[in-house]
C-alpha cells in the first residue's frame, strides 16, 4: 500500500507541474497574439524567431519532465536560428518543429488539467484502497488511476513532442556529415603526426646511421680500432631507430591490442603510465571481443585521458572502467585531480571526440574546477 501511495504522491506531483506549466501557457497567449500582430505590421516581425525560441525552451522543459516520468529521452531536433532577421524569419517559418511546437502547446492548454481529475481520486483512493488493502489483502484500485492519468498525460506528450522520422533523417545525415569532416580532419592530422615522427625520428637515426656505417668502412683498413667503435655506435642507432619505428607502429596501431585485446593493453598501458590505476574490465575479458576499431578507439581514449591525467591532474590515481552494454561498448575514465580540463589548449580531447564521432560514438566530458575530472565514451558496436 505505501509504494502504491508513493507512485500515486510521484503521480500527482508530475501532474502539478504539467498543470503549472498549462497555466503559464495560457498566459504565454499574450505574447503569442503580440507576435501574430508585430508580424502582420511586419513593423515587429524581428519577434517572430524571438518568440519561436521561447516556445522552444518550453518545449524543451517539457521534454526534461516527461522524461523524469518515463525515463526515456524524447530527441529535440531543431534547425539553428542564425543569419539575418530575413533568414532566421525564413528558418523559423519553414522549421516543421515549429509547426509541432505550436500544435503541442494548443493541445496542451487542455490535457495539461489532468490535475483536476487526479485531486478527487486521493480522499477516495486513501478510504477505499485503505480498506481494500488493509482489511482484504487486495491490490489497490483507486490510486493506480492517478499513476495511469500521469502515464496518458506523458504518452500525449511524447507523441506531440517527438520530431518526425524526416526530421530524425535529415539531422542524423547533418551529423553524419559533421563527422565524417572531423574524421578527415582528424585522420589527415595523424597523418602528418606519423610523417613528423617519421623524418624527425626513425629518419634521423638511419641517416645517422648511415653515416657512421659509411666512416667505420672508410676507417676498416687503417685503424681497425676506431672502425669497430664506429660500429658499436652504428648498432646502437639502429637500436634507436628500430624503437623510433616501434614508437610509429604503436601509434598507428597498438600490436598488443591484436595479441592480448583490449583489456590486456589497458593493463599494460596502465603499468606503464606512471600512474596507480585502478582498471575494471567489466568482464570484457571473456567472451566475445570488440570489433578492432571498437577496440583501438577504446585503447586511444584511454592513454590519451591517462596521459592527461599525468601531465596536469596533480595527481597519482586514475580509475578505468569498461562496460559491456547491449549495443556498444562504454568506456569511462576518472580521476580525482585539479580539473578544469577544455577542449582547448593541447589537452587530446578534441582529437578523442573526433575519433569516437568518427565511429558514431558520444563522448561526455565532465571537468568542473577543483575536479573531479570523468570521461565517459559510448562506441556503437555489436558483439
Amino acid at each position: 500500500m505505501w509504494k502504491t501511495v508513493q507512485r500515486a504522491g510521484r503521480a500527482t506531483a508530475h501532474l502539478f507541474l504539467t498543470a503549472l506549466m498549462a497555466f503559464g501557457m495560457w498566459i504565454f497567449i499574450t505574447v503569442l497574439l503580440i507576435t501574430a500582430v508585430g508580424t502582420l505590421a511586419l513593423a515587429g516581425i524581428w519577434l517572430l524567431p524571438e518568440t519561436v525560441l521561447v516556445v522552444r525552451r518550453i518545449a524543451g522543459a517539457k521534454r526534461d519532465l516527461t522524461a523524469a516520468w518515463t525515463g526515456v529521452k524524447i530527441p529535440e531536433v531543431y534547425p539553428p536560428l542564425t543569419g539575418t532577421v530575413r533568414e532566421r524569419v525564413v528558418t523559423a517559418v519553414r522549421d516543421p518543429g515549429t509547426r509541432r511546437d505550436l500544435r503541442w502547446m494548443v493541445a496542451h492548454w487542455f490535457y495539461g488539467a489532468l490535475l483536476a481529475l487526479a485531486l478527487p481520486l486521493w480522499p477516495v483512493g486513501l478510504l477505499v484502497d485503505g480498506a481494500w488493502c488493509g482489511l482484504l489483502r487486495r491490490e489497490a484500485v483507486v490510486l493506480p488511476l492517478i499513476v495511469r492519468l500521469a502515464d496518458l498525460e506523458a504518452d500525449w506528450s511524447t507523441a506531440l513532442l517527438k520530431p518526425s522520422p524526416q526530421a530524425l533523417l535529415t539531422a542524423q545525415v547533418e551529423r553524419l556529415a559533421r563527422t565524417r569532416a572531423d574524421a578527415i580532419a582528424a585522420h589527415g592530422a595523424e597523418l602528418r603526426r606519423i610523417e613528423r615522427d617519421l623524418h624527425d625520428g626513425a629518419q634521423a637515426q638511419l641517416v645517422a646511421l648511415s653515416m657512421r656505417i659509411g666512416l667505420a668502412k672508410r676507417a676498416y683498413g687503417p685503424d681497425p680500432e676506431a672502425a669497430l667503435t664506429l660500429l658499436d655506435e652504428a648498432q646502437d642507432q639502429a637500436e634507436k631507430a628500430l624503437a623510433e619505428l616501434r614508437n610509429v607502429v604503436r601509434g598507428i596501431h597498438p600490436p598488443i591490442l591484436t595479441d592480448r585485446g583490449l583489456v590486456g593493453a589497458l593493463r599494460a598501458l596502465a603499468a606503464t603510465s606512471g600512474l596507480e590505476v585502478a582498471l575494471d574490465d567489466g568482464g570484457l575479458e571473456r567472451g566475445v571481443r570488440a570489433p578492432a576499431a571498437v577496440e583501438a578507439a577504446a585503447y586511444f581514449v584511454a592513454a590519451e585521458a591517462l596521459t592527461n591525467v599525468a601531465k596536469y591532474s596533480g595527481v597519482s590515481w586514475a580509475e578505468v572502467r569498461l562496460v559491456r552494454e547491449r549495443r556498444g561498448l562504454r568506456v569511462r575514465v576518472r580521476d580525482e585531480g585539479r580539473g578544469g580540463a577544455v577542449e582547448t589548449g593541447g589537452s587530446g580531447l578534441l582529437g578523442m571526440r573526433r575519433r569516437v564521432a568518427a565511429l558514431d560514438g558520444t563522448m561526455e566530458v565532465s571537468s568542473p574546477v577543483g575536479g573531479p575530472t570523468v570521461i565517459e565514451v559510448e562506441l556503437p558496436c555489436v558483439w
